[in-house]
């Protein structure tokens, strides 16, 4: 049928469809370009440590307040990124029981956290975390806690951490002022009985020796 004679009422839904076929690429090229920069970011420091310190000030962190803090991004691959953080106690003994796990998934980014004990052994809350849901940012990506974590939540008595929410940012090495953050979040809104923030924030100018090798990492992909 000539144009002339298509009724007009089907141009807008025509001319809407076109246009959603013709963006659609374009917004998934977006997703994997904004999560693919995060990760070459990160990927950038691989090797190198650096300082940081608690912002946040959440009464249930007190005891970390002014302590010194160490992220090392020690271990780094195609698909995955280990990132050791460190915190001095108040003993002046190191807590080297944590480290951040980034994972390239199929369908955008996961966080976990393996929690180990100093003798090496896997903590009973452990490689909890969750994968990206949205597109994000090159310099920032968000995970919200996933069902496997809600579970072991549960089951080990910690019903407040089953709305967590991770936000990391991360600039690369070469950015001015660059800076990482890591941050947990949970509100009355989400569910949770009360609202709790734990936010670091590093320095990615300055790089610091690296430390020793988290509990239970001694040696290289352990």
């Amino acid at each position: 049928m000539p144009l002339s004679r298509i009724p007009m009422i089907a141009l807008p839904a025509a001319i809407s469809l076109a246009a959603c076929q013709h963006n659609a690429p374009e917004v998934e090229e977006s997703a994997a370009s904004a999560q693919d920069a995060f990760f070459a970011a990160l990927t950038t420091h691989c090797g190198k440590a650096y300082e940081g310190r608690l912002v946040s000030d959440d009464a249930a962190d007190a005891d970390m307040a002014g302590a010194e803090m160490v992220m090392h991004v020690r271990e780094c691959s195609d698909t995955q990124i280990s990132v050791p953080f460190h915190i001095r106690q108040s003993d002046a003994e190191w807590d080297r029981s944590r480290t951040w796990i980034f994972t390239r998934t199929d369908g955008g980014l996961r966080l976990k956290h393996d929690h180990r004990h100093e003798d090496g052994e896997r903590d009973a809350v452990t490689m909890y975390g969750g994968d990206t849901a949205e597109v994000g940012a090159a310099d920032v990506q968000t995970f919200p806690v996933d069902a496997e974590s809600i579970a072991m939540f549960r089951a080990e008595g910690l019903d407040a951490s089953v709305t967590n929410v991770w936000t990391v940012s991360v600039e690369p090495v070469d950015a001015a002022d660059a800076q990482f953050t890591y941050q947990l979040r949970r509100t009355v809104e989400s569910g949770a009985p009360k609202d709790r923030l734990f936010r670091v924030e590093f320095d990615l100018t300055h790089e610091v020796a690296a430390p020793p090798a988290p509990w239970g990492f001694e040696t290289a992909g352990s």
